[in-house]
């Protein structure tokens, strides 16, 4: 067991990390038997722990500090990654990554927010929270992917759009929603993975795409558990409870709709196992993009299309 899983392990992991430290403390004295009913009981354990929880323990899942980024994905996939920068406007955002990648023999382009692992690292890169330079540097490779006929791998990861004064003063939303008029006409397959947090509208502007899934502990929602809570009920203290109204889970997306499909994590959740899940993500992307490949561009359109005005229910 990791020394950093037991020291960020949430309430309801330490009955997990408790028997996963008696099982390290056996030693050679154990015999095999003990070892393997002790290893069937942390499992069984595992999967109990990570498939019965609350929709507010989701929320703590897919903000858990050591649950793997767009980066960590990045290196563990890819057999090669050259990460491109900036606008071509302002400056470089450092809360969107991404550049050409090579997954064997397939080339492809990968985007997404960064929130980063060090405390450092996440000032720098504002703990994944895209300004308007972030948003224009997407569209920017978008652009580029499609101009070389490349197909486009999302992944979403941020509590939402950055919203200091500076970033609204240089467009936050009109960035937002050049973002979200211009995936509607990229002739490129595009493929969405919601990783973590789905938050808001900067989660959706680069969220939109011809297959959308979400990692089973990840959350997406127009507004976070607290900015309800605090809307609401004027009291973070209510952000359990807004988590369970804003029906934000992998489970409540794919019943609305809103996404294609949940990939069930590897070990019970994405930290424990970051490579297992990386192999996994893998999987899909190379599946995925295979099969949106042997469309058109006009039918991959006409299809996005169609995907995006067919979501949702209206009442006159």
């Amino acid at each position: 067991m990791s020394p950093d899983f037991e020291r960020f392990a949430l309430p309801f992991e330490e009955p997990l990390v408790r028997l996963e430290k008696k099982l390290e403390g056996l030693g050679g004295s154990a015999s095999k038997d003990q070892k393997r009913r002790l290893e069937e009981k942390v499992k069984e354990l595992e999967r109990k722990i990570y498939k019965d929880i609350s929709p507010w323990e989701e929320v703590q899942l897919a903000r858990h500090p050591l649950r793997p980024t767009t980066k960590d994905y990045i290196d563990l996939m890819c057999d090669e990654f050259e990460e491109l920068h900036g606008d071509r406007n302002f400056m470089d955002d450092k809360a969107i990554i991404g550049g050409i990648a090579k997954m064997g023999e397939r080339s492809l382009f990968l985007i997404g927010h960064e929130k980063g692992r060090t405390t450092k690292q996440k000032i720098e890169r504002n703990f994944g929270m895209a300004s308007p330079e972030g948003f224009r540097k997407s569209l920017r490779l978008m652009r580029m992917a499609e101009k070389f006929s490349l197909p486009i791998v999302l992944f979403v990861d941020t509590p939402g759009a950055y919203p200091g004064v500076g970033a609204e003063e240089r467009g936050q939303p009109q960035a937002i929603a050049e973002n979200l008029k211009s995936f509607f006409d990229i002739e490129t397959p595009i493929l969405v993975l919601i990783i973590g947090e789905g938050g808001s509208g900067g989660a959706l502007a680069l969220a939109v795409g011809d297959r959308v899934y979400m990692m089973e502990h990840a959350v997406y929602s127009v507004i976070s558990p607290e900015g309800c809570a605090a809307i609401l009920w004027k009291s973070k203290e209510k952000a359990p409870q807004a988590a369970e109204s804003l029906r934000l889970t992998s489970k409540d997306c794919l019943e609305f709709g809103v996404i294609d499909g949940i990939i069930e994590e590897v070990s019970g959740a994405a930290h424990r196992n970051p490579q297992g899940n990386a192999d996994k993500l893998k999987g899909l992307i190379l599946k995925e993009i295979g099969e949106l490949e042997l469309m058109t561009p006009e039918e991959l359109l006409a299809a996005r299309e169609k995907k995006y005005i067919g979501m949702g229910i209206f009442k006159a």
